[in-house]
């Protein structure tokens, strides 16, 4: 077994992954607010008003003309003013499907090469997607930059690899929160800067190039500051190297011993796979309904979204890092349930923001504890892997969502909707309550360790 790290070089390298992977999530928010802006820009450019009757000669009036066959088959009429997040939802759940196919190629190429040599590969793709969007003059070339944006994005979960080598049992759950509080801090930050720099146009031929401009400059910093800054944490590569690791106190080879295993990886990924299915398909809806019964503007919802940004943010840093990680899951998931009850019978903006509050404990919690949870049933040179395969069953749920849930919100309206995701959730819930257990170690808590995180 690997020695144990000791306290000032993991406060280091924690240290390296917030900073750069709050570098990343900020860069990759930009993006979210502009979606309707910017497919409404491609498709007055590329696309004619009228499918029926004019010839679909380029590649976003073909996609457009098949989303709006797949509209046009529920028996509801949907408005036209939907095309555009129907086109939205499509590249997301298209993103997150790619996703779902590099994860595991990822974390295993972690396993064998290091988290560090997989990380700055990855960041080679960020950064070759993203040059891709500054240049993006035509819808093909950033559809092209969202395959490969999909294809490479792995920040999150080899962030998650390397908290997992740094730390022990008893603050595996804290190092976790703080991952999740990165995700907290960007997302309620990144999408309003992302808007604001969309006002200030540079380029003609693309209007969002000022946006895109500064993520790619926010990704070159992140990449030069890894090379610098990261040491290796995969231990099997350390002792390879000998005495001269800079993650141990000594020169420790013994084997690593076996993982007892408390929960299966199929129970795990299956409840990932299950709780984003229902939760991303919500996420998505919301600014729907927010628009449909309270007519609410784009920074109507921008502030709403903040608002559960800032909400999780606190809980991260105050209570979720606190939590053992399967308690944290129960905490999250029966959040959950209730925000879905509640958006099915909303009447007003107060009960709205009860519900988003919700949402931001289910933001703060569910996640982290799984990937935290996750982390006690693999052993050291397998963790890339394991936390891969359990991104790609969350990032299916993530792709398939947003689609099933609009499609029943569109055919059966909001209240029936939100009722089926509640009862989604609560299945969810029962096999968390029944099926997972506590690993030993994961309920054990370090004050000292606590407070120098």
């Amino acid at each position: 077994m690997a020695a144990p790290v000791d306290a000032a070089t993991r406060k280091r390298v924690l240290k390296v992954i917030f900073v750069s992977l709050l570098l990343d999530l900020i860069s990759f928010t930009f993006i979210l607010p502009l979606f309707p802006k910017l497919l409404e820009f491609y498709r007055n450019a590329e696309a004619p008003t009228d499918l029926s009757t004019e010839k679909t000669e380029t590649l976003l009036a073909w996609v457009l003309s098949y989303l709006n066959a797949y509209k046009a088959a529920f028996a509801r009429p949907i408005e036209s003013r939907y095309d555009i997040v129907l086109l939205g939802g499509a590249l997301g759940s298209l993103f997150s499907l790619l996703q779902a196919i590099a994860s595991p190629v990822i974390g295993h190429l972690s396993d064998r090469y290091g988290r560090r040599t997989a990380l700055l590969a990855s960041m080679m793709g960020n950064i070759l997607s993203v040059l891709l969007w500054v240049m993006a003059v035509d819808f093909r070339t950033f559809l092209l930059s969202r395959v490969v944006g999909g294809l490479s994005e792995g920040n999150v979960q080899l962030a998650t690899a390397i908290a997992t080598d740094i730390s022990d049992p008893s603050s595996r759950g804290s190092t976790m929160a703080l991952i999740g509080a990165c995700f907290s801090i960007a997302f309620t930050f990144g999408p309003a800067l992302g808007a604001w720099l969309s006002t200030i146009a540079t380029v003609a031929a693309n209007p969002f190039a000022t946006a895109a401009g500064v993520s790619l400059f926010l990704i070159l910093t992140e990449t030069v500051y890894l090379y610098y800054a990261l040491p290796e944490t995969l231990p099997s590569l350390n002792e390879k190297a000998g005495g001269g690791s800079t993650l141990t106190k000594d020169g420790n080879t013994e084997q690593p011993k076996p993982v007892q295993r408390t929960n299966s990886h199929f129970m795990l990924n299956a409840v990932h796979f299950g709780f984003l299915l229902f939760f991303s398909g919500m996420e998505f809806s919301l600014p729907f309904m927010t628009y449909d019964l309270f007519g609410y503007s784009s920074g109507k919802n921008g502030r709403l979204l903040g608002y559960v940004g800032l909400v999780a943010s606190i809980l991260q840093g105050g209570v979720t890092r606190r939590l053992p990680p399967l308690l944290s899951v129960k905490i999250g998931v029966a959040s959950c349930v209730v925000a879905f009850f509640m958006l099915s019978r909303i009447t007003s903006v107060s009960m709205l923001y009860v519900a988003a509050t919700c949402l931001a404990t289910t933001s703060a919690t569910v996640v982290t504890g799984l990937n935290s949870l996750a982390s006690f049933e693999a052993s050291e040179d397998e963790r890339g892997g394991k936390l891969g395969v359990m991104r790609s069953w969350g990032q299916i749920g993530r792709g398939l969502g947003p689609i099933l849930f609009t499609s029943i919100y569109w055919w059966a309206g909001r209240n029936i909707a939100y009722t089926i995701g509640a009862c989604g959730i609560s299945f969810v819930f029962g096999i968390v309550l029944g099926a997972l257990k506590s690993p030993p170690g994961s309920e054990r808590t370090k004050t000292k360790a606590t407070k120098k995180e």
